[in-house]
């Protein structure tokens, strides 16, 4: 299986109002470090898993509608806990359907970095598309 891998940034707000969170029950700001790792298993025609430039613009436009925001006040978050697994499946989701036209991708997974030593990722097996722009054989 060959993979890319391109990384972004994003500063949030949000709170976690559960007592299972501790002191994180009350507002404050977070830094992820979001990467997102591309998989297939045959390079396309050109090489590559797909294009860096492409992946890290999917990336970028994604993390736009997160980035200096209060996830509390996010309708997407409403009614859910934003942790950081629950936002990585946010991010997972919204880029496999910006994807959806990329021939060959199986996987995705996203991984969230809150410092060097706490992170969580959700990985997402991708509808395969054939070059030909129909479903892959299995």
């Amino acid at each position: 299986m060959f993979t890319l891998t391109v990384r972004d940034h994003m500063m949030i707000a949000h709170s976690l109002p559960d007592p299972f969170f501790g002191p994180a029950q009350s507002l404050h700001g977070a830094t992820f470090a979001v990467e997102t790792t591309w998989a297939r298993p045959v390079l396309d025609e050109h090489g590559v898993v797909m294009d860096i430039g492409v992946a890290s613009e999917l990336l970028s436009r994604v993390l736009d509608g997160l980035r200096y925001r209060n996830l509390d006040e996010h309708p997407d978050f409403t009614g859910r806990l934003s942790t950081t697994e629950v936002v990585a499946q946010y991010v997972a989701e919204r880029l496999a359907a910006r994807a959806a036209g990329i021939a060959g991708l199986e996987r995705l997974t996203v991984t969230l970095r809150e410092n060097p030593d706490a992170w969580a990722s959700y990985t997402l097996e991708l509808p395969v598309l054939s070059e030909r722009g129909g479903p892959a054989p299995r």
